[in-house]
């Protein structure tokens, strides 16, 4: 699938914070999105450790973007928070490492590749700056 859940949760959470006039924590970003809170806390701090985010601990800390909206770009906030860039099949980027081991018969791979070329290079335009426009 291409947009995960936490995928969803990153970019709302991106959103939300592009916004704030001062950090917010995990609990506030949390309840204002109405999702777990353990499981948007290990999103945030994905984000923050490819300084997408910055993160300030305390009584006042919390999370707050690392970079201009127009620097954080779709590809590499999905790809943070899936530990891979994002699939819209199941389909290998390599004939080689294919896991059915069939790719050299497979007539569909050379065009799933292809889609999948066009999506990456598609979400590494856009921008938290475009989302944000939108």
């Amino acid at each position: 699938m291409l947009i995960t859940r936490a995928s969803e949760y990153a970019i709302l959470s991106l959103i939300l914070l592009s916004s704030a006039k001062e950090p917010m924590d995990s609990e506030t970003l949390s309840s204002e999105l109405v999702i777990s809170k353990s499981f948007l806390a290990k999103i945030l701090q994905s984000l923050a450790k490819q300084n997408i985010l910055k993160s300030y601990k305390g009584v006042k800390g919390g999370f707050v973007l690392n970079q201009e909206p127009s620097q954080i770009h779709m590809l590499d906030i999905m790809t943070c928070v899936e530990g891979k860039g994002p699939a819209v099949f199941e389909c290998s980027p390599s004939q080689e490492d294919c896991p059915s081991d069939r790719a050299n018969i497979c007539s569909l791979w050379p065009f799933l590749n292809k889609l999948q070329g066009k999506i990456d290079l598609f979400l590494a335009e856009i921008t938290l700056e475009d989302v944000l426009k939108d």
